[in-house]
């Protein structure tokens, strides 16, 4: 059976060393999250998610979810219950704004714990983190009415939330749905239409779900200029803040996945169903991409998750497991075979998925940071450039990190050889569910173009120039460092490719997009590469201080500087090859016809 604990010491290095939260203490909603609380709260949520959540895993997938006749839904034996203790912890409340009865901690932490979730359960952790999404949505851009009566009681647990985008005809391309809305006398709009793939649209941990779905109104724009977004709950809320009677939108069936099957994923079937426009009329678009920004830094976390818990249990089973010799003599002599750990190719996995985790999660919570900063920095000029920064690392975060977390995840699989592919071990679980982060939320062919077609050039290209600075100047401080001089050196080149790439796209994507397209992909796995080799830089220089003062846990802040060498022997070198991709052009790639394709009879 598969295992997790919670990468606790890892996440304190990061907020409380790399990142040094405790520094930003003047700002509000950092005040109070200082090292001893962040510890607390790291302790208490790696008990929670390993205690509660981890021994529902496999259950939960094998039992999956429940249609009933009349399209309620039961989720998996123990979700309820694990639910209800999530609730009474306050787990949810984390990071939400205080003036609806959250504890408006800084989002740093929010992510942390959003991780151990994660890999302790993706399906389960599904359930709380659209209703985050949809509380993203309305607090943005719902009216104070809105905010009043529905955040309180999803921020407090309550009741949770969905994004209703996809339908049977239209997935990426919005400009297609069907869904309607005909305006009522009463203010209110009757919403008809068929959505699909819907994340917890339907479950019993709840008594209500407030579903907010994209739609259109009489007479809008036959495009994606047309989508309104509304709310729609699934019970109707009462003036006083009672339930009343049922809405029309039911679950038609629940899909049948690959992976994720604690969670349930519904085709909802609106009938007229009650909802109430957010925000303008034709502008939903705009209000469903600050949920879908939130959403997608989510699955780019999922991504970490699973390479998480899948590289724990490989690391587990390579010291168990006996097999061969090593290729320089006998590791133990005294027992018939060697741990398969002692294998150079199963060290490749290993310090693969190790030096990936690491990096992606100082990635991710020097995201959340900058989150937080696009909010509470003091001065307009960083809240600006810090909103540009995580606009441009939404889409490496989550097309990165997921393709990423995936391969660690069947590399971990391949620790395992034959067990690996067999149910009991738990193995091809992490797998399956590892899966779906590179495709919903926006596939990861879309997150490249989205990184390459409209985050580069935007503004002038003042966010990418902003970062390029940022990791020229990291590179600069290093190399004035004797010990950490050679890491930054291949960082420096390694960005040298990036900005050469960059300029190519300048160059070369105006007079044929399609070279855009044919790098896109590349692109993106590029700057994931000098991200993450900037958190290690980073890593590296915390690490090399602290065992400058002879630190208690020494093995520790060795084993950063070795994992961080790693990194740039073996990531980094990949930077070259993915430029010369992006150099070929598109010419080669677009080159056959259709019929080119088919297979000869």
């Amino acid at each position: 059976m598969p295992t997790y604990t919670a990468p606790t010491r890892d996440a304190r290095f990061v907020i409380n060393e790399v990142l040094d939260l405790a520094s930003y203490g003047n700002l509000p909603g950092f005040e109070s999250a200082t090292p001893d609380l962040v510890d607390t709260i790291l302790s208490e949520a790696g008990k929670f998610t390993a205690e509660v959540l981890a021994p529902l895993n496999r259950s939960g997938d094998e039992q999956g979810c429940t249609r009933h006749l009349d399209g309620s839904v039961s989720t998996p034996d123990g979700f309820k219950e694990a639910y209800a203790q999530f609730v009474e912890a306050g787990w949810g409340t984390l990071t939400a704004p205080e003036e609806f009865g959250g504890q408006g901690l800084p989002h740093v932490v929010g992510f942390a714990m959003e991780e151990f979730i994660s890999s302790s359960n993706q399906a389960f952790g599904m359930y709380p983190g659209l209703a985050n999404g949809a509380v993203s949505a309305i607090i943005a851009a719902g009216s104070q009415e809105q905010k009043e009566k529905y955040l309180p009681r999803m921020i407090a647990g309550e009741w949770l939330g969905t994004m209703n985008l996809t339908e049977p005809q239209c997935g990426t391309d919005l400009g297609l749905i069907r869904t309607k809305a005909e305006p009522l006398d009463d203010g209110s709009y009757a919403i008809t239409g068929t959505k699909i793939f819907i994340s917890a649209g339907e479950h019993d941990l709840t008594e209500n779900i407030i579903h907010l779905v994209l739609a259109k109104t009489p007479g809008a724009p036959d495009s994606s200029k047309g989508i309104s977004l509304f709310i729609v709950p699934k019970v109707l809320v009462n003036d006083d803040g009672s339930l009343g009677e049922r809405n029309g939108v039911v679950c038609g069936s629940i899909e049948e996945k690959m992976g994720i099957h604690g969670n349930s994923t519904c085709l909802l079937n609106y009938d007229g169903a009650k909802g109430w426009l957010v925000g303008e009329e034709n502008k939903g678009l705009a209000a469903m991409f600050v949920m879908m920004n939130a959403a997608r830094l989510g699955v780019g976390i999922q991504g970490l998750s699973q390479a998480e818990v899948a590289y724990q249990n490989g690391v587990t089973y390579a010291l168990d497991r006996r097999q061969g010799r090593a290729l320089t003599g006998p590791a133990e002599p005294g027992e018939k075979a060697d741990p398969i750990f002692v294998h150079p190719d199963v060290r490749r996995m290993l310090m693969d998925a190790k030096a990936f985790t690491e990096g992606m999660r100082a990635l991710a919570l020097w995201t959340a940071l900058e989150v937080d900063m696009t909010h509470r920095a003091a001065d307009e000029k960083d809240r600006k450039t810090a909103d540009q920064l995580v606009g441009l690392l939404t889409p490496v975060i989550k097309g990165y990190g997921t393709d990423k977390g995936y391969e660690i995840a069947t590399n971990m699989q391949q620790v395992y050889g034959g067990h690996g592919y067999i149910r009991e071990w738990g193995m091809e679980q992490f797998v399956r569910d590892a899966r779906i982060a590179q495709i919903y939320e926006g596939t990861n062919g879309v997150q490249a173009m989205d990184l390459c077609g409209r985050k580069l050039p935007s503004k002038g290209g003042a966010a990418i120039q902003a970062f390029f600075k940022l990791v020229g100047e990291d590179v600069g401080a290093a190399k004035d460092d004797e010990a950490l001089a050679p890491l930054a050196d291949k960082l420096e080149k390694a960005l040298g490719e990036q900005q050469a790439a960059t300029m190519w796209f300048m160059q070369n994507a105006m007079q044929n997009p399609n070279n855009l397209g044919a790098g896109a992909h590349h692109y993106m796995h590029l700057m994931g590469i000098v991200c993450l080799g900037l958190m290690w830089l980073r890593m590296a220089k915390v690490a090399q201080e602290k065992l400058a003062g002879s630190p208690e846990d020494k093995a520790f802040y060795e084993a950063k500087l070795k994992t961080a060498r790693y990194f740039f022997d073996r990531y980094v070198p990949d930077a070259g090859a993915l430029r010369r991709k992006i150099e070929s052009g598109s010419e080669s790639m677009m080159a056959l016809e259709e019929a080119d394709f088919a297979t000869a009879a």
